[in-house]
């Protein structure tokens, strides 16, 4: 647990405002930052339509959820207020996934969200009700080393969410605290029945919180209508294997879903070329990456300079690589590394930093 809020700790005096989305996850937290005798003040920023979310379960910062929020702040005593950053949340985090994939790249809003109106707008928020720290209930480790505060995964590997969190600058980073880092899910739940929170038993948010049933292709259709438009599936050696139903339908590394039978082996999308609206496919060995040039670095890890792991994709087990300049170069061929997607560079459990991938080497290129 984060040492600002160890059991018994007094920070009577001390203000904490909590990012409360409405999940048991946040709830906990607030529940343990009010228990340290500080002013606890919930904050929660509407990010879309409360209306199109009501009653919807796997989502968060909407209808219920705020309204979920704000009854924990009630049984718990504390103040809790709602912004509106619909708008802000719609032109920096859903407008730009939309075009992501037309662009065939594959985009990670989580981060962006947690870039924008999370880490920057909540931050500066936080700030102007004069508050001592920002707390969340990401799960993931602020950890005090030698020079300033680091960030670690946190100690139960199935809810670490240090991938999302790569972006987080070292100002962000000496003010947030995550209180959830050092604890397994059982513990927080049970924490929440313990105190008679509503929410205890609530299922987890998913991961994309505006695309509630997983079809990703329908909220990008949704704010652009073009998004269908048609063109060939290509195989790597240049012939034509039949159309596709549009770019958004695919990402690199899928194989099922294609509809283009009859083959000798089986085949994976190695790629995605927006302005021809192709998809390319091959074997699996196509799909092998040796290098990858990242853009938008952000690096906490100061002057290290030893053997370092990425991760390129959210269940990815990290490998290891090493970071030339803006390029990432992998021990071994990677599979799967699609442009869009972020890469985080870890030291052991401590996230050094990471980049966005715009675009792959192939390590058959490499090798020829």
């Amino acid at each position: 647990m984060d040492d600002l809020f160890q059991l018994g700790a007094n920070l009577s005096g001390k203000r904490i405002v909590v990012a409360m989305s409405g999940g048991v996850d946040s709830s906990v937290v607030a529940a343990l930052a009010a228990r340290t005798g500080a002013e606890t003040i919930g904050v929660t920023l509407q990010l879309y339509d409360h209306g199109a979310a009501v009653g919807r379960t796997g989502s968060c910062c909407a209808g219920q959820d705020i309204r979920d929020a704000r009854a924990v702040a009630d049984r718990l005593g504390i103040a809790h207020y709602v912004f509106d950053y619909e708008s802000r949340f719609r032109d920096s985090v859903m407008e730009r996934f939309a075009d992501e994939y037309l662009a065939g790249r594959t985009p990670i809003p989580c981060v962006r969200c947690n870039m924008g109106v999370k880490f920057t707008d909540l931050f500066a928020l936080a700030r102007d009700l004069a508050a001592d720290c920002l707390a969340t209930g990401h799960y993931v480790r602020r950890v005090m080393g030698a020079q300033n505060a680091e960030l670690h995964r946190a100690i139960d590997p199935a809810r670490d969410q240090s991938y999302f969190l790569f972006a987080t600058t070292q100002p962000q980073l000496d003010y947030l605290r995550f209180p959830l880092g050092g604890m397994e899910k059982p513990a927080v739940r049970a924490i929440a029945a313990e105190l008679g929170l509503g929410v205890a038993l609530k299922p987890d948010s998913q991961d994309i919180c505006f695309v509630p049933d997983g079809d990703y292709a329908r909220v990008v259709r949704k704010l652009r209508p073009d998004a269908d438009d048609a063109g060939e599936i290509v195989h790597v050696d240049g012939r034509v294997l039949g159309p596709h139903k549009g770019l958004i339908h695919y990402t690199v590394g899928q194989r099922r879903g294609l509809e283009i039978g009859g083959q000798a082996e089986p085949l994976y999308v190695v790629r995605l070329e927006a302005d021809a609206k192709r998809v390319i496919v091959g074997p699996k060995a196509a799909l092998a990456v040796r290098g990858a040039r990242l853009e938008e670095i952000n690096w906490l890890g100061g002057d290290h300079a030893g053997p370092l792991t990425a991760k390129v994709r959210s269940m990815a087990r990290p490998v290891p690589a090493r970071l030339e300049g803006e390029r990432l170069v992998f021990d071994a061929p990677e599979y799967g590394v699609a442009p869009g997607q972020a890469a985080v560079l870890y030291a052991g459990d401590r996230v050094l930093g990471g980049g966005w991938i715009a675009e792959t080497q192939s390590a058959e290129l490499v090798a020829g």
